[in-house]
């Protein structure tokens, strides 16, 4: 299939240079994904049917069989060899059952090792006298060691996790997955399945995936391509609201927590809005021998009904001299003249109308106006009156002045406001389809710059409220949604655990209580309870010789610090003569093991795990709640085994 593209000659098919550039371009792309993949192979199942899909089973129709893979392939006919995964009638590999068959005869699922079929296991799903029995291939292909970064799991999907992946693209959807539920790459195959089922659609409008972080967006962007998806773009929070605005500073928690509050949003409102004044005489037009005159009154009318339109900010400010010049046009009119649109637009360019403009409705910078917010405390009180009490607003106005925009340190919350502010004054650009990533970290305010990305689209939501490590967490996904204007969400909850063994989870578990009251524990449905144990050490050195230990298993170990510690462990390392990678880094047959600070852990999972000192996880965060939710996604990292090191007493609420 990749020949017959590269064999294509265009030379003569094209009308100009512009559509030759545009065939050129969708030619390379289409060659990027037909690109082999080293030891991945085209196909992972086999679906045979009693009758064939679509046909009247009455008249007895002979079945088919399809074999399912990553991608569609064909022959040099035409023909269909492997179909893909996300094809309607490839649902019933994920879906099918002993109780509900979904007129299959045969399932069949095949066991790789480097790209060769080494086994195949058989269910005869409408054979009863063939009893149900978990997959082992399944198992092994859950459990396989984790080495580079993630990879697509079409092979293993689950049923519930199948009716996420093939939700329409009409509707925004909220997964509430605990560790290992495998709700991130549930999050990327729907973007896969709505690009086949949509691909049109959402090649106009784009895609976007946002994650917490530069290392989880490393560690997931081989998935998509994997499934020969190349047009989604990846972010953070802190991209998307860039805007010019560097980020140097850094807030305190409780002026974090106010800045990111949604009330936030209409301090803002108020403060654009309030440039706005009204016309106290009129405006002199004049042309040639002639003057036309607005009065005030009539000028005042213009502007309240822009107001009350509701539309943006510069919108309403580019709509005003048009409006002005109208009201000289119907004059103009009344007098027996007969202007048309050209005589409109002379009188709007006019300087007695753009003077009046530039009065009325001057122009907003919005960064200016965030700086004069947070530097003047007097121009905040008057617009966060009502809104912020007196002690919120000293505590988010800057101790010192500073003289101009470039020269603020603006923190990550900053960023977000003058976005905010932007998006008042001139309307953010919607994609399609976005999907949000660890969302449990989301500031109201953060929620709603997401959610201008996909106002006239549809959004994936992924998190887990335990899993919250900011003072600002999510309380609910119902008040989430509602911030990111997506009310009408459906809320989907994922609860088998696939990813981390049996005697982890439950241990990890012990924190719910104190964390997340009332969220149901992750159910483990893995047959191998893993390796777990928890080691009082007397320094830096055990800790080193545990990771040491892992590393003699196959597969990818992790070393999980506070983030005070990670020098300190980094120097141990070096002096045993043992080496690692920093988050993000891909793992290599020499080096395997990674040294994660417990703050950039999140989303990532390794084989086997070591985590140091739990106590001084928990206490470098600002309060116990956080820190012991921190801890809760550094236990639950590991797919095959987890040693826990400490030389201070565990948190009491592990023991």
């Amino acid at each position: 299939m990749r020949e017959d593209v590269e064999s294509l000659d265009i030379s003569d098919v094209t009308a100009n240079w512009v559509n030759a550039e545009v065939l050129a371009r969708q030619i390379e792309e289409r060659i990027k994904a037909l690109a082999d993949l080293s030891d991945t192979p085209l196909f992972f199942g086999r679906l045979d049917y009693l009758h064939a899909p679509g046909a009247d089973q009455a008249e007895g129709a002979y079945g088919e069989r399809f074999y399912i893979g990553r991608r569609h392939v064909h022959d040099h006919d035409g023909d269909p060899m492997v179909i893909d995964w996300r094809a309607p009638v490839s649902q019933p590999f994920y879906r099918a059952s002993k109780k509900d068959p979904m007129d299959v005869a045969l399932r069949r699922r095949f066991g790789y090792t480097r790209g060769d079929i080494t086994a195949y296991e058989d269910e005869h799903l409408s054979d009863p006298a063939e009893a149900a029995r978990t997959s082992k291939l399944l198992q092994q292909e859950i459990e396989r060691p984790r080495v580079g970064p993630m990879r697509d799991i079409v092979a293993t999907i689950q049923p519930e996790q199948d009716e996420i992946v093939r939700s329409g693209l009409g509707g925004t959807v909220c997964v509430q997955g605990g560790p290992g539920t495998g709700k991130t790459a549930v999050g990327l195959h729907r973007v896969a399945y709505l690009l086949y089922a949509h691909r049109e659609r959402l090649a106009r409008t784009g895609t976007l995936v946002i994650g917490p972080n530069r290392s989880f967006l490393h560690y997931i962007e081989q998935v998509l391509p994997a499934l020969g998806e190349l047009t989604v773009q990846q972010a953070t929070v802190d991209d998307l609201v860039a805007n010019g605005a560097e980020v140097r500073g850094t807030d305190t928690a409780p002026a974090a927590v106010i800045k990111g509050d949604a009330r936030m949003a209409e301090v803002l409102r108020r403060a654009v809005y309030a440039h706005v004044t009204m016309p106290g005489e009129p405006v002199m037009v004049v042309r040639g021998s002639r003057r036309w005159r607005v009065p005030a009154y009539e000028l005042e009318d213009i502007v309240k009904e822009l107001l009350d339109r509701g539309i943006r900010y510069g919108a309403a400010r580019e709509a005003l001299p048009q409006r002005i010049a109208h009201a000289v046009l119907v004059q103009m009119e009344r007098s027996g003249e007969a202007p048309d649109d050209r005589v409109q637009d002379a009188v709007a360019r006019n300087a007695a109308v753009k003077a009046a403009v530039k009065q009325v409705w001057p122009p907003v910078d919005p960064a200016k106006l965030v700086l004069r917010l947070l530097t003047d405390a007097d121009f905040l009180a008057v617009h966060a009156d009502g809104i912020l009490t007196e002690d919120e607003q000293r505590t988010i106005v800057w101790a010192k002045p500073v003289r101009s925009v470039k020269a603020a340190r603006w923190s990550a919350a900053d960023a977000v406001l003058i976005d905010e502010a932007t998006d008042l004054v001139q309307r953010t650009h919607s994609l399609g389809h976005v999907v949000l990533d660890e969302a449990q970290d989301l500031s109201p305010m953060q929620y709603r710059a997401v959610g201008r990305r996909c106002t006239t689209g549809s959004a994936t939501v992924l998190g887990d409220l335990a899993q919250g490590t900011t003072p600002w967490a999510t309380r609910s996904w119902d008040e989430a949604l509602s911030h990111l204007g997506k009310s009408d969400g459906v809320i989907e909850e994922l609860t088998a655990g696939f990813r981390v063994p049996t005697d982890v989870i439950a241990y990890a578990s012990r924190l719910l209580p104190h964390i997340a009251p009332g969220l149901a524990p992750v159910a483990s449905v893995r047959e191998n309870p893993g390796f777990f144990a928890v080691r009082t050490v007397s320094g830096t050195a055990e800790t080193v010789a545990a990771c040491e230990e892992l590393l003699r298993n196959e597969g990818s170990t992790g070393l999980i610090v506070a983030d005070a510690r990670v020098a300190a462990l980094a120097e141990a390392l070096a002096a045993a003569g043992v080496g690692y990678l920093a988050p993000g880094e891909e793992t290599t047959a020499e080096t395997r093991l990674t040294l994660v600070p417990a703050s950039l852990a999140k989303g990532l999972e390794y084989d086997y795990v070591v985590l140091d000192e739990p106590r001084a996880v928990v206490d470098g965060e600002p309060d116990e709640r956080t820190g012991l939710r921190r801890l809760y996604v550094a236990l639950t990292r590991a797919v095959s085994g987890l040693i826990v090191t400490h030389t201070a007493a565990l948190p009491a609420q592990l023991t």
